[in-house]
């Protein structure tokens, strides 16, 4: 969905960025049909991620993105998930890939994890070296009570410089942020990059679990 990329890693996207790097975003549903079918609340999904791109400084691939059904990733094959990412894969040519972690409650995002891991199955000449799951407040967090195993971050990347401009951006999902005390609550989402950083010695963090990593 459209907003995951700067919940669950917003600040490191600015990174990267700021360094130099090209990086690049697929979504794979509208991400509002679940809850409303209205044209209007599809557009302005659409403006926001575009929004969200421009202050983070990445690009929407939106002509290689999916359009399946919000929160019914199991009504779909697998493998058209896999083709769409497949595709992505093969224009981009990505060194690292960012996605959801498995560990998720949301439907969708485990069913993309398992695609994209699917996807960048190793084979022969391949460039990507490291595949990072991130989390997202209110998916990642309550998922882990429901038995799908447990979001267990082992890379954490200082936004201290970087959360200016996730603030920035998560304020264009304003349909999608929450009031406190909810977890994706504008406070919630700070609350946890402190909580993040201070655990590893930093002021503010966005946290990951490295899932495979390869050095060529």
């Amino acid at each position: 969905h459209s907003d995951d990329e700067t919940l669950g890693c917003g600040g490191t996207i600015a990174k990267h960025v700021k360094k130099g790097d090209r990086v690049f975003c697929i979504y794979m549903t509208d991400g509002v049909s679940a809850r409303t079918n209205k044209k209007i609340e599809i557009q302005k999904r659409k403006k926001a991620a575009a929004k969200a791109s421009k202050i983070l400084g990445f690009k929407w691939l939106d002509n290689l993105s999916g359009n399946f059904p919000d929160n019914a990733f199991d009504s779909v094959q697998l493998i058209e998930i896999i083709k769409v990412i497949e595709k992505a894969k093969k224009y981009v040519d990505p060194h690292i890939i960012y996605t959801h972690s498995f560990s998720d409650l949301n439907i969708d995002h485990r069913i993309l994890y398992q695609a994209v891991v699917t996807a960048f199955r190793p084979q022969p000449n391949e460039k990507w070296e490291e595949i990072i799951t991130f989390e997202v407040p209110s998916a990642t967090d309550y998922g882990q009570i429901n038995g799908f195993g447990t979001f267990k971050p082992n890379l954490f990347i200082n936004i201290k410089k970087e959360w200016k401009k996730k603030m920035y951006a998560l304020k264009s999902y304003k349909s999608e942020i929450k009031k406190i005390p909810h977890t994706r609550s504008i406070a919630g989402i700070q609350t946890l990059a402190r909580l993040r950083g201070m655990q590893n010695g930093m002021y503010m963090a966005e946290a990951f679990q490295i899932v495979k990593k390869i050095k060529r």
